[in-house]
Formats: structure tokens, sequence, C-alpha cells
């Protein structure tokens, strides 16, 4: 029996221990790899500005497709635990960060819990860093519960974000 994929969103604009923040979320994954979160499909890398501060060294970003049997918590809390690994420290909201692992969708289901948790993840149906990747492995994909197409999602975007938001280069799938 076939499960629906579940996809985590990386992304980084600070070097990691002498990696480029490229390498890191190349690391990132074989680091969840090790812990036995299964890589099914991965994006290219691309490239976008930061934000609030667009004067922040730029973001790479990325959204793999992993398997797992791990339930929707304890992969959130895995991918935290790997993110504090490569050195992210929670600050404040928006800062630049050596590494970010969000957990966007767990099988086109909705995960909500007491400590915050919500999946699909809130916000990334508004950010082209995300949609755009996403699209690359998941053309057919469809926001859990409301059903929007990535297509529609991609096109109700504002212009600027998806023109700044760019394919660096293709990476093995």
């Amino acid at each position: 029996m076939k499960t629906s994929p579940i996809y985590i969103a990386l992304g980084a604009n600070l070097p990691s221990a002498g990696r480029s923040p490229a390498e890191t979320l190349a690391a990132a994954l074989a680091m969840l790899g090790s812990r036995g979160i299964q890589r099914v499909a991965r994006s290219s890398d691309w490239h976008s500005p930061a934000w609030p501060d667009p004067a922040a060294p730029a973001y790479v970003n990325a959204v793999a497709s992993v398997e797992t049997r791990l339930d929707p918590r304890s992969l959130l809390n895995l991918l935290h635990e790997v993110e504090a690994e490569f050195g992210r420290t929670r600050h404040k909201r928006w800062e630049s960060r050596v590494l970010d692992l969000d957990l966007l969708d767990y099988r086109g289901e909705l995960h909500r819990d007491e400590a915050g948790m919500e999946v699909p993840h809130p916000r990334m149906t508004g950010r082209a860093f995300v949609l755009l990747p996403l699209a690359e492995i998941a053309p057919r994909w469809r926001e859990p519960g409301e059903g929007r197409t990535i297509e529609a999602l991609i096109k109700g975007l504002k212009p600027a974000d998806v023109a700044a938001t760019v394919k660096l280069h293709s990476v093995a799938r």
C-alpha cells in the first residue's frame, strides 16, 4: 500500500561549521537519513532574498519528500534537534539562520497540537521559496484541507516574490 508523501522545507543563509548554506542543506538531509528519515525526492536549490531584512545574506532553499514511521510531532522534534546540531539558535522571529527545517505537509493530513505544531505549515502557501521547489518535485500537490492546487497557489503569489526566487542548480533526486 502506497502512502502519501511527507514534505519538508530546508533553508539556510549563514555558513555552518565551514559549510556554505547549500552544503548545509545537503548535510542536513544526510543527517536525517542517518536517523531513519528516507529521502524520496529533493528539489533543486533555490535562491531567495532574506526577509524582512533584504540586506541580510540571501537564502538557499529546497524541499524534500521523505518517508518515515515517525508521527508528525516526533518528526518535527527531530527536525528541531537536527537544526540545533547544526548550530541553530532561536532568538527572534525571521532572523538569519544556519539551518531551518520545516514540516510542510504530512501525508496530506491536518495536524495541530497544544505545543503549537500546525501541519500543513501555516505560512507555506504564501512563500515562493517554498512553493516553487515543492512544485518541482510535486507538480500535482494540493493544499490539504483547502484543496487548492500548487499551480493556483503560485499564481496567487506576488510576481516580485516569484521573480526573486531563482533556481540555482539541479541536484540528484
